[in-house]
C-alpha cells in the first residue's frame, strides 16, 4: 500500500516513508491511496492485539508480521493494566470506551506506545543514518505520551512544546518530570495554535532543512498529522464494536454511533477510516468544548480559525486549527488542488468555505455539537449521581453533546479520553466539593469522594524531580532543533 499527499497527488511514498517523514512536502498530510476492507466475523472473539495485527498488516504490508506482533505485544499489555480497548456499560444503549488505562492515563498512549517502534523499524528498513528530530506541539496529553514512548530510542531526539498556562498542573508535571536523555520540554508563551504554527513553519522551512541536513539530522512529527499516530487509533473503534457484539449489546452489522471529544480531529478521523473500511458506524459525533470551531464548520461549511481562544477545563481541546480535518476534506473531494486552496485560504485569511456538495456529503457521516463550562460541570455531576460513572472534563463534553443531540435510536459509544484524576480539581468542583489548593491533596480527596483509585503513575508525580522549566517565545521554537 502506498500513501499520497492531501495537497499533491504526484506524491507517492511507502508506509515507512510516510511514518518517518511525518509531514508531506508542501505541508500536506499523508493518506492511504486505498483502504482495506473489514471481515468482522473473522475478528469476533479475537484479542485486542490480534485485531490490531490484522489492521496493521493491511496498512503496513512492508513490515514483517513477526515484527508487528512483537511490537503490539510490547505496546499493549500490563502497561495498560490489561485493559486495552476497555468498554464500560453506563446504561442501556450507552457505553464508554475507556482509553486512559495506559502509562500516561490518556488515549494518546494507544498511538504513542506503538508508533516509536514503527518509526525505529522504518529507519532500519530505509537504512536511515541521519538523526531524527521530533518537534511535538501538545495541548496537554500528546506531550507526555510522546515523551514516554520515545525516551532513549536510538537515533531519535525530541522537543515537546506546550502552551504556558494552557495545560493542567498534572499534565505539566507529567512533562516536566519526564526522564530520558534524548528529550527536551519547553513552555511556550501563547496558545496551542501558536506552538502548532511554529512546528509547521519549521517543517516547511527549506533553510531549517538545509541547516539540519548539514548536521545529519531530519525533522519528523509525533503529532496526529503523522500517519503513524492515527493508524493505531483505528483499532479501538473496531474492537469496541466487536465487544458490543460479543456481549449481545448489538447484533453483528447493526450500526453504532461514536461520540468523540476532539480538538485536532485526529481521534475522530480514525473512526472515519474505520467506517470507510466497513465498520457499521451510524454517526460520528464531533464533540467540541467552548472552542467550537468544528461544530460551526459542520453547521455552515465555513471554517473560521480567526477567533478568540477560550481557556477551558478540557485543555486538550483548546484548539482552533484542527489539522486532521484536512484528511477528511481530501477523502470527501478527492481533489488535492481544492484542499490545497482551502488550506492556503486558512493560512492567509484565517478561514475557508467548502462548497455545499462537500458539506452535504460530510454531514451524511458526521454530527456535531459543543458544551460550555457550566454544561460540562453539570454533566460530570449527573454522570456520577445517576450512573456512578466518574468522567474527566473532555469525556463529559462528549456525553453532554450526545445528550443534547436528537436521539438516533442507535447504541452509542462515548470515547473516554483521559483519567478524571488528571483534572481532579475540576471534577471535585463539579461534584460540589471544596477543592484543596494542592494538586495531590485534590487527587486524594477525589479518591475518597468517588470510591475509586487514582492511577499510580499520577500519584507518583508528587515525589519526582522537575527537570524542565524553560519558557520561550514562539519564534524561539525554530532554533530548538539545532540545540538538541
Amino acid at each position: 500500500m502506498n500513501y499520497t499527499s492531501t495537497r499533491d497527488a504526484a506524491q507517492k511514498v511507502t508506509a515507512q516513508q510516510a511514518i518517518l517523514k511525518g509531514l508531506a512536502p508542501g505541508g500536506g498530510l499523508f493518506v492511504p491511496t486505498s483502504l482495506p476492507g473489514l471481515n468482522l466475523q473473522t475478528l469476533l472473539g479475537k484479542t485486542y492485539n490480534q485485531v490490531a495485527l490484522a489492521v496493521l498488516q493491511a496498512f503496513l504490508p512492508d513490515y514483517a508480521p513477526d515484527f508487528l506482533q512483537q511490537a503490539l505485544d510490547d505496546s499493549y499489555g500490563e502497561n495498560f493494566d490489561n485493559k486495552a480497548g476497555h468498554v464500560v456499560k453506563v446504561t442501556d444503549g450507552l457505553f464508554a470506551l475507556e482509553l486512559w488505562h495506559g502509562p500516561t492515563s490518556a488515549f494518546k498512549d494507544y498511538a504513542l506506545q506503538l508508533m516509536p517502534k514503527l518509526l525505529v523499524q522504518a529507519r532500519a528498513m530505509l537504512n536511515e543514518t541521519d538523526e531524527t528530530i521530533f518537534m511535538v506541539a501538545t495541548s496537554g496529553d500528546t506531550g507526555k505520551a510522546a515523551l514516554e514512548g520515545y525516551k532513549n530510542r536510538p537515533g531519535i531526539k525530541m522537543a515537546v512544546f506546550y502552551p504556558e498556562n494552557g495545560v493542567s498542573e498534572v499534565q505539566r508535571l507529567q512533562m516536566a518530570t519526564q526522564q530520558g536523555d534524548n528529550l527536551a520540554v519547553y513552555a511556550v508563551k501563547g496558545n496551542f495554535d501558536d506552538t502548532q504554527r511554529g512546528i509547521k513553519i519549521a517543517f516547511n522551512s527549506q533553510d531549517i532543512a538545509t541547516r539540519l541536513l548539514a548536521q545529519h539530522k531530519k525533522l519528523s512529527s509525533a503529532n496526529s498529522i503523522n500517519w503513524g499516530r492515527l493508524l493505531p487509533q483505528i483499532v479501538y473503534y473496531i474492537t469496541s464494536y466487536l465487544a458490543l457484539c460479543q456481549n449481545g449489546a448489538v447484533a453483528m452489522g447493526q450500526p453504532v454511533d461514536f461520540c468523540v471529544p476532539t480538538g485536532n480531529f485526529g481521534d475522530i478521523m480514525a473512526g472515519y477510516y474505520a467506517k470507510l473500511m466497513g465498520l457499521p458506524v451510524g454517526q460520528l459525533i464531533c464533540a467540541s468544548n467552548q472552542n467550537n470551531v468544528l461544530s460551526d464548520f459542520f453547521a455552515s461549511g465555513k471554517y473560521v480559525a480567526k477567533r478568540p481562544l477560550h481557556k477551558t477545563s478540557s485543555p486538550s481541546m483548546d484548539i482552533l486549527v484542527s489539522s486532521n480535518l484536512e484528511r477528511l476534506l481530501y477523502h470527501e473531494t478527492q481533489s488535492p488542488a481544492q484542499v490545497s486552496q482551502w488550506m492556503a485560504d486558512l493560512a492567509e485569511k484565517g478561514e475557508y468555505q467548502v462548497d455545499a456538495k462537500t458539506l452535504e456529503e460530510i454531514n451524511k457521516t458526521f454530527a456535531a455539537g459543543w458544551a460550555d463550562e457550566e454544561q460540562v460541570s453539570e454533566e460530570i455531576a449527573e454522570l456520577k449521581t445517576k450512573y456512578n460513572y466518574l468522567a474527566d472534563p473532555h469525556t463529559a463534553v462528549a456525553f453532554k453533546v450526545w445528550r443534547n443531540l436528537p436521539a438516533s435510536g442507535r447504541p452509542v459509544v462515548v470515547l473516554s479520553t483521559a483519567s478524571p484524576y488528571k483534572f481532579s480539581g475540576k471534577v471535585l468542583q463539579a461534584l460540589g466539593q471544596v477543592v484543596p489548593a494542592d494538586e495531590f491533596d485534590a487527587i486524594a480527596k477525589l479518591e475518597q469522594v468517588s470510591g475509586t483509585k487514582a492511577p499510580a503513575a499520577l500519584t507518583a508525580l508528587k515525589t519526582k524531580p522537575v527537570r524542565f522549566t524553560q519558557v520561550i517565545e514562539a519564534d524561539e521554537m525554530l532554533e530548538v532543533p539545532f540545540t538538541l
